[in-house]
């Protein structure tokens, strides 16, 4: 009611109940577009793989689990394999924890020992922590042939080598 005692009806529009949903529903589709509009998108052409990285890639694998030394040795001859071979790629293994035991030379694989002689040879860098030598009581001669220690520490050593633009996996 107004001062003149006289009651005013308001009014109100009130859209359809699934038209209404409808809009909701259609927000997050249109603020992705909106999105998409201003910032673009690429297209599937650019967004494919490139046949070949722009330069030599470089990479620094991060092991350890000793449950996986073997897979993660698989995936660095996977690696060579996949690029054509160690001139195109340069790639560092950083091994800490319990996967080092596996690297013992009085008690390494016969299997590993070849891959690790074999990357070696092919200029992979193999870093043992320092910080894991020093509690297993080891020492770099304990080792198979071709490791150098990360004295610093192997999660030191892999944030020094991402700084230098390497690449960081750890299957």
């Amino acid at each position: 009611m107004d001062r003149s005692g006289v009651s005013r009806v308001q009014s109100v529009k009130i859209g359809h109940p699934v038209e209404s949903g409808l809009r909701r529903s259609l927000a997050p589709a249109w603020a992705v577009l909106l999105l998409a509009a201003t910032f673009g998108m690429p297209s599937s052409a650019s967004a494919a793989p490139q046949d070949k990285p722009q330069g030599k890639l470089k990479v620094v694998y991060h092991l350890s689990d000793l449950d996986k030394v073997n897979f993660v040795i698989g995936n660095i001859q996977n690696h060579f394999d996949g690029v054509g071979g160690p001139d195109n790629v340069t790639i560092a293994l950083v091994v800490h924890g319990q996967a080092l035991r596996a690297f013992r030379a009085s008690s390494a694989n016969p299997d590993l020992t070849r891959h690790v002689g074999q990357f070696s040879k092919a200029g992979l860098e193999l870093a043992a922590c320092g910080n894991t030598m020093k509690s297993q009581n080891v020492a770099l001669k304990d080792l198979l042939p071709g490791f150098v220690s990360a004295d610093r520490g192997g999660v030191v050593r892999i944030a020094e080598l991402q700084s230098q633009g390497y690449l960081y996996l750890r299957p």
